[in-house]
Formats: structure tokens, C-alpha cells, sequence
């Protein structure tokens, strides 16, 4: 089980990178850099990649409406030349209020989106002519569009992978078959182990069937908090704020991925309750909603053992890369934190 990590985009970003090295030497295997509407991510993994020697990188996610396809696969190729192999592009569909409020641009089909995305990258990595003709992207421009100038062109440069790894970030069913199908890794939000199989069972194995052997197995990647002592339950409560702004915030009523996610898991009350609470502004009673066995499944927070155990539940549901984020007081607590994760996960 490899151990990942991500950075916080919304403030210290020089601050954790400089401390990156410590985390590299600890056995830290893979950072992961967002993208919302902060800075863009892609600056930021190319100054990662010059900090670091051995950690492998990746975005985690680009939204695949912000850019076009081929300037996705440029970028990947780009990041993946300056790291020396080292990067691995993570995809999503984000949601409508970033994409529509923040980009100006239509959030449709993002299944047949993503599809395509991904096939016009690797068409670009192996340095094909490209032309593509898909229900969403046509490349050239056809007659009748444009100048008319346009004509199929290669990648100049040789990348130093012809297949650079893609996840998909992803939480829907059909997202989820999708990421399945066609791509190296899967990568969940709020994931519990227990209810993996019910949850997404069907759709992954759906997915896999028409999976390509030469993709390998499937990198699930699950995320979590991670705190390793006998006195700290108290971490557990830092989770409810965002808790309460995805399940409660991140979309209106009858759009919000994350409240639909909290329905399956089986908190149909509480995720009615904490949107309602946090469309009308009451974020602070939203996030006392959210479920402390919630908050608990899908953490890394306990003594030794009930952290083994937590660890060894992922390993069982599929998780082969767990991405922690490490509570403690002190950077030197916070780099011992992966020492001791990575040692309990091997």
C-alpha cells in the first residue's frame, strides 16, 4: 500500500513544500496538488518536482473543462519531462458551480467528456497525428469551423512516457465504471472501507470487465486523516467542517455529488438536515450533523492497533494507496506520523 499525501491550496504553500523533503525521507511515496479556484496546480507541481528527487507527483485534479484536451496531455507530458517520470495526471469533472461560476463554461456530459479526454492524451503521448472525432471534441476543427487551417499535428517533443498514468476522480456510478474501464487509478472522496462494496461493488466490476489488461490493476486511491495515539479522538472533529461544505454546500438541492454519496452510506436524514442547515447559512449546526461514525469509517485516528486495523480494512476493500493527511502540533510529530503509517502499512 503506497502512502500519498496532499497539500493544502489554500495557503503555505512554499512553507509545506520546503518541508516535502522530510516527508520524501520519512517514505512519503506521492503528493497530490489541487486545483479548485486557488492557484493553478500546475506551477505549483512543477516546483515540486524541483524540490524533490524520488516522490512521485500528481494533480488531484485538473477539471477537464478548464483546459483543452490536447493542452491536457501538453501539460501532463511537460510535468512528467521536468520530474523525470514522476507525474501522474489526475482528472475530474469538479462540479457545476466551479466550472459554470468560476470558468464561465458549460458543465455537460462530463462522462463522454472525460472518455474522450483521456483517449485524445494518450493519442498525444504516443506522438500520433492527432484527429479525433468524438461527440465532444473534434480535432482539427472540421470544415466549416474556424479558418478552416487547421490540420493534424504531433506532440514535438518525445516524452519521457508514452503512457503517463491518469486517475479519475470520481464518486458517481458511472463515473466510478468509467474510471474502472479506462484508467491507471480511482480516486474517492469521504471513502469507508465497510461500505465500498455495496456502495460502488457493482459499478467497479462493471468497469473492469472491459478494462484493457495492459492497464494493470486498478490504483484505488483513498483518502483520510491520520492521527496515531492513545488520546486523539479530538482530531476527529477538524473533519466536520469540510464534512458539512461538501455534503451541505458543494451544489444545490438535487445536484450535490457528496449529499448523494452520504444517502448511499446510509445517512439519508443527516444528509438532508446538514444541506438544508448550510444552504440557509448555518454552517456551525451543519457541520454538529455530521456523523461522528462517519467521520470515524473514514479516518486514520486511534492507537496503534485501531489504526492497523483501519489500514488493513482499506487493504481488504481495495485501496492500494492511502492518501493521509497528518494531524499533530509539530512538523517533526507530523513527519512521524508517515514514518509510522508507512510501517503499519507494510
Amino acid at each position: 500500500m503506497r502512502i500519498g499525501m496532499a497539500l493544502n491550496y489554500s495557503g503555505g504553500f512554499k512553507e509545506t513544500v520546503a518541508e516535502l523533503a522530510d516527508y520524501e525521507k520519512a517514505g512519503l511515496d506521492i503528493v497530490f496538488v489541487a486545483e479548485a479556484y486557488s492557484f493553478d496546480a500546475v506551477s505549483q507541481l512543477g516546483y515540486i518536482a524541483a524540490r524533490t528527487e524520488r516522490l512521485q507527483i500528481a494533480s488531484g485534479i485538473l477539471p477537464i473543462y478548464s483546459r483543452t484536451p490536447a493542452l491536457l496531455a501538453m501539460t501532463a507530458a511537460g510535468l512528467d519531462y521536468v520530474s523525470d517520470g514522476r507525474f501522474t495526471l489526475g482528472l475530474g469533472a469538479s462540479g457545476p458551480q466551479v466550472i459554470e461560476g468560476f470558468h464561465g463554461v458549460p458543465y455537460t456530459a462530463p462522462l463522454g467528456r472525460t472518455r474522450e479526454v483521456i483517449e485524445i492524451c494518450r493519442q498525444v503521448w504516443r506522438r500520433e497525428r492527432l484527429t479525433y472525432e468524438g461527440s465532444h471534441y473534434t480535432v482539427p476543427l472540421p470544415a466549416g469551423q474556424g479558418t478552416g487551417l487547421g490540420k493534424p499535428l504531433k506532440l514535438i517533443n518525445h516524452p519521457v512516457r508514452d503512457r503517463i498514468p491518469v486517475v479519475i476522480a470520481a464518486i458517481g456510478p458511472k463515473n466510478v465504471e468509467l474510471s474502472a474501464e479506462l484508467a491507471e487509478g480511482w480516486e474517492p472522496i469521504f471513502y469507508v472501507p465497510e461500505k465500498a462494496a455495496d456502495v460502488w461493488g457493482a459499478s467497479l466490476a462493471a468497469g473492469k470487465a472491459k478494462r484493457d489488461p495492459a492497464l494493470g490493476e486498478l490504483d484505488v486511491i483513498a483518502q483520510a486523516a491520520l492521527a496515531i495515539g492513545d488520546d486523539v479522538s479530538g482530531w476527529l472533529e477538524l473533519g466536520r467542517p469540510m464534512a458539512a461544505l461538501y455534503i451541505g454546500g458543494m451544489g444545490a438541492k438535487g445536484k450535490n455529488f457528496y449529499n448523494d454519496l452520504a444517502r448511499r452510506y446510509g445517512y439519508e436524514k443527516e444528509a438532508e438536515q446538514i444541506q438544508n442547515l448550510y444552504l440557509d447559512g448555518k454552517k456551525d449546526e451543519a457541520a454538529a450533523l455530521v456523523p461522528h461514525e462517519l467521520l470515524e469509517k473514514m479516518s486514520l485516528i486511534g492507537s496503534e492497533g485501531h489504526v492497523r486495523d483501519r489500514l488493513q480494512a482499506m487493504r481488504e476493500s481495495g485501496v492500494t494507496t492511502v492518501n493521509v493527511a497528518p494531524l499533530a502540533n509539530t512538523h517533526e510529530e507530523r513527519v512521524r506520523l508517515i514514518e509510522k503509517v508507512g510501517e503499519l502499512a507494510s
